[in-house]
Order: structure tokens, then C-alpha cells, then sequence
């Protein structure tokens, strides 16, 4: 059996561990290795909560199109920790309609990163069970980094439950 643990992105603080409850794992063999890019198409940020000491905690909605390996379009709401330097820990939940390889349907990643200077970079996972159409059992691990204002480079590798 494969370890369930997201590939090492981030710093070990933001170390993020797959659910695995009832869920058949496959052999690394079996994962197929997904690339690609993410073009945000809006971003609409709204401070919800904005101490006079302390990080500013902002929700973000997003909309993105994925091209590559994966061809779909998303959606996503942020939740984000802001600091006094900029810096930034965000969590997030995307659903993700359209194609992977010749499958179609749509699935819900769980994302968690970091904004540090310039710099975004995440992990992310398939929400188990949350597949639809030809992609119901799929999972799958992999991350993104981008530089603000560019898109992003991404990487899932994925599998489908037996």
C-alpha cells in the first residue's frame, strides 16, 4: 500500500494528510501523472474580517480554466489568512466540470498554500467520492505554483478507485 500523504510542496507546517476511510488505494502504477496550466479568469477578494492588530481574513472567489492534460473550468472560493508583510496561508474547495484524458464529469479539490512575496504554491487532493459522470472514483494528489498575475502550472496524479 502506497503512502496517502500530499507530495511536499510546502513547508512541513502545512503538511496535509488524504482521507483514506473506505477508500480501496491502487498501486503508484496505477497513477497517471496530469500537467498543466490555470488561467484565472476572475478574482474577486472581500475582507470579511479586518483586526487593527493581526492577519486580515478575506474569502475569495475565483474562476479559473484549466488546459492541458486536464480541460476543464472551475470554481472556487478561497478562505485566506493575510499578514501585515503580505504573506499569505489560504484553504480552499474548487469544483472542477470538464475532461481528464478521454473521461468527463466533474470532481472537488481540496486546496491549501501559501502567498509568500510574489510567489503562490499549494497542494491539493480529489475529494473522495466527490466524482461525477465518467470521472465517479476518481482520486488523486498534486499541487500549483504560479507567480501573481500569471497562470499557474499545475500537476495531479490521479487514479480511479476499483
Amino acid at each position: 500500500m502506497r503512502s496517502t500523504a500530499a507530495p511536499d510542496v510546502l513547508p512541513s507546517p502545512f503538511a496535509l494528510t488524504m482521507p483514506t476511510e473506505g477508500v480501496i488505494m491502487t498501486d503508484t502504477a496505477d497513477r497517471i501523472h496530469a500537467t498543466g496550466h490555470i488561467e484565472v479568469r476572475s478574482y474577486e477578494p472581500a475582507p470579511y474580517d479586518e483586526p487593527s492588530d493581526g492577519p486580515t481574513l478575506v474569502e475569495i472567489r475565483v474562476s479559473e480554466t484549466f488546459s492541458g492534460d486536464i480541460q476543464a473550468e472551475g470554481s472556487v472560493r478561497f478562505l485566506q489568512s493575510v499578514r501585515s508583510d503580505g504573506s499569505a496561508s489560504f484553504v480552499g474547495l474548487e469544483r472542477v466540470t470538464g475532461s481528464i484524458g478521454d473521461r468527463s464529469g466533474s470532481f472537488t479539490l481540496q486546496d491549501q498554500g501559501t502567498l509568500d512575496g510574489s510567489t503562490v504554491s499549494g497542494i491539493w487532493f480529489v475529494i473522495p467520492r466527490s466524482g461525477t459522470g465518467q470521472l465517479v472514483g476518481l482520486r488523486g494528489e498534486g499541487g500549483f505554483t504560479a507567480q501573481l498575475g500569471q497562470n499557474a502550472e499545475i500537476t495531479l496524479d490521479y487514479w480511479f478507485e476499483e
